[in-house]
């Protein structure tokens, strides 16, 4: 029995192992959108929890100024159209994207990401005007959930523009490959999900904050 073990792995030693390569695309169909659906479900649940603070601290003024007295709503219309514009761009790109046109989708991404850095502008200036008139997130409960909830949004704005620049220099350099369609179709999907949180932060936080 020994010698039969010895023969063997002397044979085995002497030849190389058999390897197979997979030729074909590996990627399992509809993975990725399946778990980024996952992400954003878990995105939905952070949302929710900050809109709930909101809603229960929304009112403890601690005796300071409230939302009435603090929030400009033409300034906060002008920033709202900014990312509803922005959404209207990236749909376009991904109508170039579906014609496999390179640099029409690079133009319209590059369009909406002025306009996401059009939005993070209008709202850096809108907390820096609050901190400076003595309104910052340590003033009251109400300005604490506010920074919260709108920074919160601002900062996932801040990565999706960071993810759209990547983007654009992929396709750039790659051109509308399988793996780069699939990517772009994500970030939609997250800058979509952006606009509809922001619409509730725009009806909840600010046309019911300024009610009386």
């Amino acid at each position: 029995m020994s010698d039969i073990t010895a023969n063997t792995h002397g044979a085995a030693g002497a030849t190389e192992a058999p390897r197979f390569y997979l030729t074909e695309e590996h990627h399992v169909e509809n993975g990725t959108l399946l778990g980024f659906w996952l992400y954003l479900m878990s995105d939905c649940l952070i949302f929710a929890c900050l809109f709930a603070v909101y809603g229960v601290l929304g009112r403890s003024y601690a005796a300071g100024p409230s939302g009435a007295d603090l929030f400009e709503l033409p300034l906060v219309a002008i920033n709202t159209a900014m990312l509803l514009f922005s959404s209207i761009t990236y749909g376009f790109a991904v109508l170039e994207m579906q014609k496999k046109k390179v640099n029409s989708t690079i133009m319209w991404l590059g369009i909406t990401g002025l306009f996401g850095l059009a939005f993070l502008g209008i709202e850096l200036y809108e907390f820096a005007h609050l901190i400076h008139e003595g309104a910052g997130p340590q003033r009251s409960a109400f300005l604490s959930s506010f920074f919260a909830l709108v920074g919160t949004h601002g900062l996932h704005v801040t990565f999706g523009i960071v993810w759209l620049v990547t983007l654009m220099f992929q396709v750039k350099k790659h051109g509308l490959t399988t793996g780069n369609r699939r990517r772009l179709m994500c970030l939609s999907m997250f800058w979509h999900f952006l606009d509809v949180v922001w619409i509730g932060v725009f009806t909840f936080v600010y046309l019911m904050g300024t009610l009386p």
